[in-house]
C-alpha cells in the first residue's frame, strides 16, 4: 500500500465535537466518504435538520474542501450499501467521532479505525464524559484517540492530550475546547498510520470510571456539599439538561431558578447549606459559591445583579434541589 492510499480517509461523525477533526482532515488528507446519522427534527418548527457534520459538508457542495465527498446518511452504518461505499472509495483509514452507532466487523474489517473521545481513558469511559468530570470535581481532563473495540470505548489508546478544566467554563464550553484540542492527536496517529507506524498502549481496567448518559432528572444540585463540588456539578450540566434549584423564601413562596454559572468560595459562608444572599452568595456544606448567571423561567439568562434589580429575594431566602441530585 502507498503512503498516498494511506492518506484517504473516511469520517464518521455526526455531532460538533468532530467537526474540528473533519476541517483538518479535509486539508491533510483526502476525505472521498462522510458518513452520518439522517436529518432530524428540530427546533420548534420540528424541521428536518442535518447533523452539524453533514451541514459541513452540504457546505461544500459548491467548491471547498470537500466539494468531490460523498455523504452518506443512515441509520445503519453497517449495512452491505455503506460497507460497498468503502471498498468503492479504497478507505482504508476511518476516523469516528460522536457518530452515535456501533460499528460491526463488516465495516472495520481490513481497516485502521480509530476513534477520539473526550476524556483521559481509562477514566470516563461512556455517554458524558466531559459532563462526569467536571461533576466528580476533576481538575484535569483531555481527549483520548483509541482504536474501536467490541466494548464502548476500550480500545487501545493511541494518542492522548491533556488540559486542566477551567473553574468557570461551563460543559458546553470545555466540549468546544476538547472539540479542538483533539485534532492534533488525531492528526499524530494519522500521519504515523500513513508512516506505517501504529503505536498504541492498553488500557489498564482497574482504573476504569463510567461516564453515564445524563438524564432531566439530574438537573438540579444540592448545596450540601463543598462549594468545589457544587460549582463542578453546576457547571456539569450546562448547557443540558441545565440546573434548576427551587428558591423558597421565608413566608413559604417559592419560586424556581436555573443556575448557569458560578464561582467558588472558600472563605467560610455562615447560615446553612442553601441560605441565599443579597450579593448572589450562598452557603455551602464549605465555603459557598457566588451566582454568576442565572436565569427564572420565561426569562432570558442574565448577571445575578441584573436579576437582583427587578426581582428582589428575602433575606431568609434559601436554595434547595429539586427532589435530590442523587450525587452525594
Amino acid at each position: 500500500m502507498t503512503d498516498d492510499a494511506r492518506r484517504r480517509v473516511a469520517f464518521l461523525g455526526s455531532g460538533a465535537f468532530g467537526v474540528p477533526t473533519l476541517e483538518a482532515l479535509g486539508r491533510g488528507f483526502e476525505v472521498p466518504l462522510v458518513i452520518s446519522q439522517p436529518d432530524r427534527p428540530a427546533g420548534r418548527g420540528r424541521l428536518e435538520t442535518p447533523t452539524p457534520v453533514s451541514a459541513r459538508i452540504l457546505e461544500d457542495v459548491d467548491g471547498g474542501a470537500f466539494a468531490g465527498t460523498e455523504l452518506v446518511r443512515t441509520e445503519n452504518a453497517n449495512g452491505a450499501a455503506v460497507v460497498e461505499r468503502l471498498a468503492d472509495h479504497r478507505v482504508d483509514a476511518m476516523v469516528v467521532i460522536a457518530f452515535g452507532q456501533k460499528l460491526g466487523a463488516a465495516l472495520l474489517d481490513g481497516r485502521f479505525a480509530i476513534n477520539l473521545h473526550a476524556s483521559l481513558l481509562p477514566r470516563w469511559r461512556g455517554a458524558a464524559p466531559i459532563n462526569r468530570s467536571m461533576m466528580a470535581g476533576d481538575a484535569e481532563t483531555g481527549v483520548s484517540v483509541i482504536s474501536l473495540a467490541s466494548r464502548m470505548d476500550a480500545g487501545e489508546v493511541h494518542a492522548t492530550r491533556s488540559t486542566a478544566i477551567d473553574p468557570r467554563e461551563t460543559a458546553g464550553e470545555l466540549h468546544d475546547r476538547l472539540a479542538v484540542l483533539g485534532v492534533d492527536a488525531v492528526m499524530e496517529v494519522l500521519d504515523r498510520f500513513a508512516a506505517g507506524v501504529v503505536e498504541s498502549i492498553v488500557q489498564d481496567e482497574a482504573a476504569v470510571t463510567a461516564a453515564a448518559k445524563l438524564s432531566k432528572a439530574e438537573a438540579t444540585v444540592d448545596f450540601d456539599r463543598s462549594a468545589d463540588r457544587v460549582r463542578g456539578r453546576i457547571h456539569g450540566l450546562v448547557p443540558w439538561p441545565g440546573c434548576q434549584v427551587e428558591a423558597v423564601e421565608p413566608n413559604g413562596t417559592t419560586h424556581r431558578l436555573r443556575i448557569h454559572r458560578v464561582e467558588a468560595l472558600a472563605d467560610t459562608v455562615d447560615g446553612g447549606a442553601g441560605t441565599l444572599f443579597e450579593d448572589g452568595t450562598v452557603a455551602c456544606r464549605t465555603g459557598g459559591v457566588r451566582l454568576l448567571e442565572v436565569q427564572i423561567p420565561g426569562g432570558r439568562a442574565m448577571d445575578w445583579a441584573d436579576l437582583r434589580r427587578g426581582r428582589p429575594f428575602p433575606e431568609g431566602t434559601r436554595l434547595q434541589a429539586l427532589g435530590g441530585d442523587g450525587d452525594r
